[in-house]
């Protein structure tokens, strides 16, 4: 493989992107069981509610800020290495990235300050709402982001002048394009079971390590119980995403299915290895018919193979066709482990199953790694354009980059990213391992009132009933 300034561009935004993207990923829905969480103090007044708040927010805060830093470089690239897309698109694609900071970041920064430091100085019903404004103001940031990738993913609402400049001509097309409808659910409840698994996984550690029981089944109970709702949700969502697809990346989905010929009826191949230089697959596993009723809801649709596009209009299809399995299957073990420990939840049984808490553990990076492989597919799939049908990505980028420009850039994002990095996940699971405050005055979830409830290599404090 020839590396050109083009291919390390690619690569340099993927990485940032990437890293990018775990901390939104955890992030909105955190703002959104933070909100939550305060409700359920409000309403019922158990001390448990705000440990358990008080905890996650200051996880919250540090998330937060990873987030803002590694999301700035972003910004930068549109203009050091897509200099071209920035031109062209920017009469969109800048107004939709300004709308995220007058309406998301305006709410994130003015209410998450009271969520930091106005627990004392606001009443207990404004306290709330602000939580509700940062978890809008997440929701609207992903939503503008949104917006911004599905109209390259499908462009809609906009006419080409005469010096190639892409014009606005119907922003609520724009806007309200039926596939923003649909990625969008699909990339806010990614997070919200992301975030689910992150809470799950932190109780099941507690719970074998034989401390903090009564917030360590708390957050099994409740990540488990919201995700064995979500998943499903999601997966519909995925489905309807799929819908898209088939029928406007029609390139794109052939990829994801490793289909080469035209096919009547198709089958679906659940596992192969796609071979792009012979143009077939080797050791497929497929199940006839399926292909059809996935793609069109039919047993005899005729679905479209790779060969019916010019080579140099595919993606490439190790990518797409791989991360979508990996994604797939993740969202598969997800909604196993989230319905199998809800309904042990409701038997009164979740923290007797210790296999099930060891696997609730190790289930952490299940909605990352679904979330960053949704990303590679859609991402490397609508590949060889920057936006789709209309603008090449070889297009798109600087003219006068060269290899060793970019190759330098790429170095120091990569050293100063993974400095964040280490700081970052060594600080968070400092304060994961130390747990929630446990304070004299707050004990009294059914631990005995003579000794705190959560001292490391301590009791492991209630019996099952009094914490479940």
């Amino acid at each position: 493989m020839e590396i050109t300034a083009l291919f390390l561009s690619r690569l340099q935004f993927a990485f940032t992107v990437s890293f990018h993207i775990i901390f939104p990923a955890f992030t909105v829905g955190l703002a959104a069981w933070l909100t939550f969480l305060e409700a359920l103090s409000l309403v019922s007044g158990r001390p448990l509610y705000r440990r358990l708040f008080d905890f996650w927010l200051r996880i919250f805060a540090v998330a937060f800020g990873l987030g803002v830093v590694t999301g700035i470089v972003m910004a930068f690239q549109f203009g050091t290495n897509w200099s071209e897309l920035s031109l062209r698109t920017g009469p969109i694609q800048g107004p939709l990235l300004g709308y995220e900071s007058f309406t998301a970041f305006a709410l994130e920064a003015s209410f998450f300050g009271v969520m930091i430091f106005g627990r004392s100085r606001v009443p207990p019903w404004f306290y709330l709402f602000a939580c509700g404004m940062v978890t809008l103001g997440t929701s609207l940031s992903s939503f503008w982001i949104m917006v911004n990738n599905s109209w390259m993913q499908w462009p809609v609402g906009y006419e080409i002048d005469v010096n190639g400049i892409f014009i606005p001509t119907d922003w609520a097309a724009i806007i309200f394009s039926p596939v923003v409808w649909v990625r969008f659910p699909h990339m806010i409840l990614a997070a919200y079971i992301t975030t689910c698994f992150c809470i799950a996984a932190t109780g099941a550690w507690y719970l074998l390590e034989r401390r903090l029981r009564v917030e360590g089944v708390a957050m099994v109970r409740m990540g488990l119980g919201l995700a064995a709702v979500l998943v499903p949700v999601q997966l519909f969502f995925g489905h309807l995403t799929g819908d898209y697809v088939h029928d406007k990346q029609p390139a794109k989905f052939a990829a994801i299915e490793g289909r080469w010929e035209n096919e009547r009826p198709a089958s679906e191949i659940v596992i192969a290895l796609p071979d792009e230089a012979e143009e077939k697959n080797h050791y497929a596993l497929s199940i006839p018919y399926l292909g059809s009723l996935i793609g069109s809801m039919s047993f005899s649709s005729e679905e479209i193979g790779l060969k019916s596009f010019p080579v140099d209009q595919r993606p490439t299809v190790l990518i797409p066709f791989f991360a979508f399995r990996i994604m797939v299957g993740c969202g598969l073990l997800m909604l196993g482990l989230a319905w199998y420990g809800t309904w042990l939840g409701f038997a009164g049984r979740l923290s007797e199953v210790r296999w099930l808490t060891w696997c609730v553990f190790f289930s952490f990076p299940l909605g990352f790694i679904a979330t960053l492989t949704g990303w590679f597919t859609a991402e490397v799939g609508r590949q060889p354009w920057a936006v789709y049908g209309v603008l090449r990505t070889a297009e798109a980028v600087t003219p006068s980059l060269t290899v060793q420009q970019v190759a330098i850039s790429f170095v120091a994002f990569a050293v100063i990213y993974s400095a964040i990095a280490i700081a970052g996940v060594a600080y968070v699971y400092r304060m994961l391992h130390a747990g929630p405050d446990q304070t004299p005055h707050e004990i009294g979830e059914g631990a005995n009132p003579k000794r705190p409830l959560a001292v490391p290599g301590g009791s492991p404090g209630t019996p099952p009933s009094a914490a479940e």
